[in-house]
């Protein structure tokens, strides 16, 4: 029996400066945040591409061009991303010890540029999750929709039962629960530990 630990990324792994990043992206379109949100923070926009619907940064960089009606140069888009994003150490350390007792994966609701840059973006989540950093974008739905949930199984063939999630999004943490996975909302790196040694401990 082989666990998997799933991992939020932004408000779990790392500090995510959402001010921060839009007053950049503020910078680099000259839109204001109103206006941010209203031509690409919206279901067809973001939320869209955080579900699979653009297969890849390119798509997503393009469809963004349009819906802001300027060009978005890609280096700076990341640049403006990854300054958003400081590593929690701790929380970085509970993900370490879950691969000790399971496998470990990354579901970010994020799109497939997100997806593209993230060992740029994470660096320090490459040594942790090889090659299973995954945006949702990569399932084709996004949290809290159980689909999501129910394709990771399925992708790593574990049985619910066998599954362990953190996230910071009560929402997130229902949609995983309510297909039988495990779920922990989190509220400290030292309380998702604690749960992680308590979740392998039930199983072993």
């Amino acid at each position: 029996m082989t666990l998997l630990f799933i991992f939020d990324m932004d408000d779990v792994l790392y500090d995510y400066d959402w001010p921060a990043r839009m007053a950049g992206m503020t910078r680099m379109t000259g839109h204001s945040l109103h206006e941010l949100r209203r031509r690409w923070w919206t279901p067809e926009g973001e939320l869209a591409a955080e579900a699979g619907g653009y297969a890849t940064g390119r798509e997503y960089l393009a469809a963004l061009e349009a819906a802001l009606g300027c060009a978005v140069d890609e280096d700076e888009w990341v640049r403006v991303r990854g300054e958003a994003m400081t590593p929690r150490p701790e929380a970085l350390a509970a993900v370490a010890r879950a691969g000790e007792l399971g496998r470990v994966t990354l579901l970010t609701n994020n799109g497939a540029l997100t997806a593209e840059h993230l060992p740029v973006l994470a660096p320090e989540l490459v040594e942790l999750f090889g090659e299973h950093l995954h945006t949702s974008s990569v399932y084709g739905a996004r949290k809290p929709d159980p689909v999501v949930f129910e394709r990771v199984l399925d992708a790593y063939g574990v049985e619910a039962e066998h599954a362990f999630f953190a996230d910071d999004m009560p929402e997130n943490v229902e949609g995983a629960a309510s297909v039988g996975i495990t779920a922990h909302l989190y509220t400290t790196a030292a309380a998702m530990h604690a749960a992680i040694e308590e979740f392998a401990a039930g199983r072993g």
